[in-house]
């Protein structure tokens, strides 16, 4: 029998275009056996706006960006290269494709899927820092599913 868990709450960062690219990223990452966490803290501070990880382990960002004003503003996105194989930008379908670097990977997406138009090329990670975030995404995502359960463990000291 399949457990029904309540759905996470916005946390009022993001735009409903965001939240929709992201939920058809996340459909499309499921569909592509790929695990994805969205806003996941990097040891940098930053937030990475989605980290997957593969069957064998491979670990790809994606940046989704909403707008061509979201794309402009934001000067972080080439560090999340240290911290991942592949990376990706995910924007919505009127986004325009021409403004984005060609050395990323490009998903395309609305809240009910997603489409690859370009693969991200790989930049493939030091065993160490590989190991490293595997298990920070694992506890961060056990952590995450535990508080849908238990609500309480949000003030609880982890």
């Amino acid at each position: 029998m399949r457990t029904l868990l309540p759905e996470p709450r916005p946390d009022g960062r993001q735009s409903e275009t965001a939240r929709a690219v992201q939920r058809g990223v996340l459909r499309h990452l499921a569909l592509a056996g790929m695990a994805g966490l969205p806003e996941f803290s990097l040891v940098t501070g930053r937030r990475a706006d989605i980290l997957a990880v593969g069957a064998k382990g491979e670990i790809t960002i994606i940046e989704i960006k909403s707008s061509v004003a979201d794309f402009r503003a934001d000067f972080k996105w080439p560090e999340y290269r240290a911290f991942c194989d592949r990376l990706m930008f995910a924007v919505p379908l009127d986004f325009p494709l021409e403004i984005l670097p060609d050395d990323t990977g490009l998903l395309v997406a609305d809240a009910f899927g997603a489409e690859c138009l370009r693969p991200a090329p790989l930049h493939a990670l030091p065993a160490a820092t590989r190991r490293t975030l595997t298990l920070r995404f694992a506890r961060a995502a056990a952590t995450r599913l535990a508080v849908l359960y238990d609500p309480d463990l949000l003030r609880a000291e982890l």
